[in-house]
């Protein structure tokens, strides 16, 4: 059984930076004569191609609710948004299909070829002759799903108006050999993005690693050492002190059990989804607190540049510094300062950062779902204080090395967005005509190569 996600397919190559791949549309040749398809999206399409609804190709069901009872092991997969969530002891539909969200995740098709059950957020397709199902596949990848949902907070999809998306195809011979181009090129340049997807995880492992050094071990390599007492850090530099974090530590602002009024336009409200990776990332969840409850919610104390906020649970343990104050301050965050003259509050974010105090707050932890620690156990969490001049140096060495690391993920990212517009274009252009490659022909001995032989043979 094949089963390919969507999202996975929403990808491009690139061979760098720069430049056009060898994949690229531009490097493959046009059909010799085009014609007018009549749909605006598609613009013009090889002369030979037909121009049908999607109701003529295929047969448009709707997925049910799995009521059955589920299994552990064999059994049929259950198809969700997100692709295989649960196995099932029956099955809705067997054969080759092209599963289409109805709910939520709308631009994320799936094809599957066996028997699979799936859910009432979905349409599954019934394939006449006409069509490729892998072709269809790739093709609903590239439909504009913007000007057919429905307006609501969910977007949704109407199967009057899903079954009536234009499409222009060839014969299923040709919609076959594009599918099998397409299977063999974004398997490659997913392969290339992974690649980059590795390199970020590995300069992000030794940032973490440069940082789990220097705050437990410092900057000189000859310094004496000594026991700390404490399993998890081992020997220590003589002269640094160590103690419970609540001993190096003002006093804790703990906004949990109030929940603020959220509005449209408002105070920015500062969740522990934006606390990550010793920043406050205001891209990844935009909440807004209407200003009264802003207000109550930060009599407790307002936030002030450089506070180091602390997320007690989901997620536990994430840091950052405070960069601007017109801002409210969410549940599960608390908020606190390190003595001044004693603890930085730079090093002490460095410090919960690290991957021993990390697995610390784990063993204080609480929670089956969701891991969370009581302000009680703050005290707990062992602290590594070094002289204030030290401090200033390990935190200068190592923001000069996270701004190299920055450097070479933001590479990588760049890399991997072009990579995902190249493996979408190349999608595009094949499905819809705008490129010519019959003449395309698989490397000898590639799973392509087998596809097409299978193909012939059937």
């Amino acid at each position: 059984m094949t089963n390919l996600s969507g999202s996975n397919l929403n990808r491009r190559e690139a061979t760098g930076p720069k430049g056009e791949g060898r994949d690229s549309p531009s490097t493959f040749p046009r059909y010799p004569e085009y014609k007018d398809s009549g749909v605006e999206w598609l613009g013009e399409v090889p002369a030979h191609w037909e121009v049908p609804r999607l109701k003529h190709l295929t047969r448009i069901r709707n997925g049910r609710d799995y009521k059955d009872v589920e299994v552990e092991t064999g059994g049929y997969p259950v198809i969700g948004s997100g692709g295989e969530f649960s196995r099932a002891n029956s099955y809705l539909y067997k054969g080759e299909s092209v599963l289409l969200g109805r709910k939520g995740t709308i631009d994320k098709p799936l094809y599957i070829n066996g028997p699979f059950w799936t859910v009432d957020t979905m349409f599954y397709t019934e394939l006449s002759s006409r069509v490729d199902g892998r072709f269809l596949f790739y093709y609903a990848t590239c439909f504009r799903f913007d000007q057919y949902s429905t307006n609501t907070a969910l977007p949704s999809m109407a199967q009057e108006d899903l079954a009536n998306i234009q499409l222009a195809t060839p014969e299923p011979d040709e919609q076959a050999h594009i599918a099998t181009f397409l299977d063999y090129e974004t398997t490659r340049i997913d392969a290339l993005v992974e690649e980059q997807q590795r390199l970020i995880e590995l300069l992000k492992e030794k940032r973490l690693a440069v940082i789990s050094h220097a705050v437990t071990k410092g900057l000189d390599p000859d310094v004496s050492m000594k026991d700390s007492g404490v399993e998890w850090l081992g020997e220590v530099p003589e002269h640094w002190e160590l103690g419970g974090l609540t001993k190096f530590i003002g006093p804790v602002v703990d906004y949990r059990g109030r929940t603020p009024k959220k509005v449209d336009d408002g105070v920015f409200l500062v969740t522990a989804k934006n606390v990550r990776n010793g920043r406050i990332d205001y891209e990844v969840s935009r909440e807004y607190a209407d200003a009264e409850s802003a207000r109550s919610l930060l009599e407790r104390g307002r936030p002030e540049i450089g506070d180091l906020l602390f997320t007690m649970e989901a997620p536990l343990g994430q840091v950052a510094l405070i960069d601007r104050t017109d801002i409210a301050l969410a549940q599960r965050i608390v908020k606190f300062r390190g003595v001044e003259g004693v603890m930085m509050n730079t090093y002490l974010m460095y410090w919960l950062m690290s991957t021993g105090c990390q697995a610390r707050m784990e063993t204080l932890a609480t929670g089956s779902t969701a891991l969370g620690i009581k302000a009680s156990k703050l005290g707990m969490i062992e602290c590594l204080v070094p002289p204030i001049t030290e401090q200033e140096e390990i935190v200068s060495l190592i923001e000069r090395e996270s701004a190299k690391h920055d450097v070479l993920l933001a590479e990588a990212q760049t890399n991997i967005d072009l990579l995902q517009e190249r493996r979408s274009a190349l999608i595009s252009a094949a499905v819809t005509g705008k490129i010519d490659v019959r003449g395309w022909t698989p490397p000898a001995g590639s799973a392509s190569t087998q596809q097409e032989a299978h193909l012939e043979a059937v």
